[in-house]
């Protein structure tokens, strides 16, 4: 009989599931959900060019649009057009944007904090080489996709 064997893959999607509920979960009471949360963090004072978060966030272009076109509206962004090269546009927090960005950036440094307080630094730093090498190695295998 074959037993069944844990994949890379499997261990951090599961690892991952686990931390986005976690974030949701303590997320319910500012009204923002994991993905604008990040997206609040990923933009800048002088503003960041919108097709610079796609793949900061690992986002498709189609749901990253989807989800500032909601920002938008919950009034957490805009966006503005660059004055010399008009194919740019720039997205800028709003007052309320800022405000849900201290609030995720407390959630995230918080949760943060408390688990490199518990792992070694020298684990620590193995964990961000072997990360670092897997997003290489997937980043070959897509383009060797292509």
């Amino acid at each position: 009989m074959e037993s069944k064997r844990t994949t890379i893959d499997f261990f951090i999607r599961q690892t991952w599931h686990k931390i986005q509920r976690m974030y949701n979960q303590k997320s319910n009471n500012s009204d923002i959900s994991i993905s604008v949360g990040y997206i609040l963090l990923m933009i800048d004072k002088a503003g960041t060019p919108s097709t610079q978060l796609g793949p900061k966030m690992g986002m498709e272009p189609t749901s990253l649009s989807r989800t500032l076109k909601s920002m938008e509206l919950d009034n957490l962004i805009y966006r503005k057009i660059d004055e010399i090269d008009k194919r740019k546009v720039f997205i800028f927090l709003t007052q309320k944007g800022i405000e849900k960005r201290r609030i995720a950036r407390d959630v995230v440094i918080d949760f943060d904090d408390r688990l490199i307080a518990k792992i070694p630094k020298s684990k620590l730093k193995i964990y961000f080489e072997v990360m670092q090498y897997i997003d290489e190695f997937s980043e070959k295998e897509m383009a060797n996709m292509k």
